[in-house]
């Protein structure tokens, strides 16, 4: 049998706790029934923090249209990953009919499409317009939260 298991947290001790316990529950799965395993990680992404002020900015963004929102952690590897490595850097997600994402059937509504890059553009205007000190200092500091935004 062959089965993936993907780990989702913003802090990088408790995945290597779930990782921990998933490998003893396999194990002990495994002896009770005379079988061996073998566990596997065969692609890690630690916790990406996202900029606590872009963040916010999306937040805003998405509440001053009206907007329905939440928070929620990415594990994903999502380009927003690797930019938030060198630049401050957030995630703006929109709903897909059945909650299917990252599949060929993916389908989003227009309307969720059009919500999305409302919030986009008035996030960037936000952050456009802040004083240039404060932007400098947003770049010298590109991550410390680790929230995004879904509508």
């Amino acid at each position: 049998m062959f089965f993936t298991v993907d780990f989702r947290h913003p802090e990088a001790a408790v995945l290597t706790l779930m990782d921990r316990d998933l490998r003893q529950a396999c194990g002990e799965a495994a002896s009770a029934i005379g079988l061996e395993v073998e566990v596997k990680e065969f692609w890690y992404f630690p916790p990406t923090p996202f900029h606590p002020d872009l963040v916010a900015a999306v937040r805003a963004a998405a509440a001053a249209q009206g907007y329905p929102h939440q928070e929620i952690i990415s594990g994903a590897g999502h380009d927003a990953v690797y930019l938030a490595r060198v630049a401050p850097s957030a995630m703006i997600f929109v709903p897909c009919v059945g909650g299917i994402s990252h599949n060929e059937i993916e389908d989003a509504k227009p309307a969720d499409l059009t919500a999305g890059c409302n919030v986009l553009l008035n996030a960037g205007l936000a952050r456009a317009n802040t004083p240039s000190d404060k932007a400098d200092q947003i770049s010298a500091d590109p991550g410390s939260v680790d929230p995004t935004v879904d509508f």
